[in-house]
């Protein structure tokens, strides 16, 4: 047995023993616990930007890329943003109880169908300490409990964020245990905790592909995956000029380290003003690896391989190719993409359509950048992740997503004959 089973266990039996009383909770005891977790927040900015100083040191030190030290760094706007988060998924519906089907039948049975909360989600994520914000508050709102396991670069900042979010729930007297931060980084914990699937109901990671990969692999409970973010921007040859460059401009260098960013670009051959768009990108300092014909107009440019179009750069780096037709971009997309998300710039109505009917991804777009796939700009308040797959949820996963059905079914003693 693994030395670290007793220490897991006993985080799982905690969180299961309080799962029912936490799923009975009301939205305005819910709410109270989700206000105070965001004043503690706003209250102690500089308790956590210095406990995130820690993490950048030792991040820094064994050598992570600028682009993991963008995700990692609090700062006071981005601290602030975690309580406005908060205050967000307080002014949403509570999903806990609300009806999709309701029924009497000619028995004088009568059927409802209600939403209720999932019961105990372990999330298991990477170097984004506002995760354990979002990811607590919404499993509060929704009436779930939650075990967190972030990783070693972020667990100064990780046990911060929970300490404040379970002094919250105490000053509101809710169950302190609604939240449980895993506070140890030997990686073999993670592989005792997707074991515990007699308390934990569903297992959410968040992170790269190496990541996902290992947890879908090794767990014994149910799992909702977000996958990585191949995402694309397709210019159609219509594509009206200012907008496909502020799109794709932003697609890519907005934050290029995050998994709704542009990673290939898909250019119509007759787009008539590759050049231009081409050269925006250059000169933010963005790293083309291209097809043999875009090499034809730019032949400085590195060639992309096969390997590139599957590459989630997360840089300033991406892959572009020039393609036939929506119909080539399609195929392209659903071959090399990861369902995620993907757009197409074009003024031409029936190639839009064609393009939103058959990418096969979470989220399409027409005429707008990929990085609004997010559950703030989608008006969930936050998310617990970007679900790729097509089981239970897909996309930007809420307070809905974190709900199942139960079917409540009330009689006068009738029997089936």
């Amino acid at each position: 047995m693994s030395q670290f089973f007793s220490y897991v266990e006993n985080i799982a039996k905690r969180a299961k023993d309080i799962s029912l009383d936490v799923a009975s909770k009301g939205t305005k005891e819910k709410n109270r616990a989700l206000e105070e977790i965001a004043n503690l927040l706003e209250k102690n900015i500089d308790y956590i930007v210095g406990e995130n100083k820690k993490d950048l040191v030792f991040s820094q030190e064994i050598g992570k890329s600028q682009a993991f030290i963008d995700r990692l760094e609090l700062n006071e706007k981005r601290i602030k943003a975690m309580a406005s988060s908060i205050r967000e998924i307080i002014a949403l519906p509570d999903p806990v109880g609300s009806g999709s089907y309701i029924a009497k039948r000619p028995n004088g049975l009568v059927i409802q169908k209600v939403r209720v909360p999932i019961g105990v989600i372990a999330i298991i994520y990477e170097s984004r300490p506002n995760v354990t914000s979002d990811a607590a508050s919404l499993c509060i709102k929704s009436g779930n409990v939650t075990i967190l396991r972030g990783g070693k670069e972020a667990i100064n900042s990780n046990i911060a964020i929970s300490n404040l979010i379970r002094e919250g729930l105490k000053k509101a007297d809710f169950p302190v245990d609604t939240v449980i931060m895993i506070d140890r980084t030997e990686h073999e914990i993670v592989d005792v905790l997707l074991g515990m699937n007699q308390y934990i109901d569903l297992v959410i990671p968040r992170g790269g592909e190496s990541l996902i990969k290992t947890v879908v692999e090794k767990s014994k409970i149910p799992v909702v995956k977000h996958d990585k973010g191949v995402c694309h921007v397709f210019v159609d040859e219509s594509a009206e000029k200012d907008m496909a460059e502020a799109i794709v401009v932003n697609a890519k260098c907005q934050r290029p380290s995050v998994c709704n960013a542009m990673e290939t670009l898909l250019v119509h051959r007759d787009y008539p003003y590759i050049k231009e768009l081409i050269g925006k990108l250059l000169e933010l300092n963005v790293e083309i690896f291209a097809c043999e014909n875009l090499r034809k107009i730019f032949p400085s440019l590195e060639p992309a391989t096969e390997e590139n179009y599957y590459t989630e750069y997360l840089d300033y780096k991406m892959s572009a190719k020039i393609v036939g037709d929506v119909k080539e971009a399609v195929e392209h997309i659903n071959r090399y993409g990861s369902h995620h998300s993907d757009a197409i710039v074009s003024e031409n109505y029936t190639n839009i359509q064609y393009f939103l009917n058959r990418v096969d991804s979470a989220a399409v777009y027409a005429n707008a950048s990929t990085r609004f796939t997010d559950g703030g700009e989608f008006g969930l308040g936050a998310e617990i992740g970007i679900s790729t797959q097509k089981l239970h949820v897909r996309g930007p996963m809420g307070l809905e997503g974190l709900t199942t059905e139960k079917w409540i079914v009330y009689g006068n003693g009738q029997i089936r004959e």
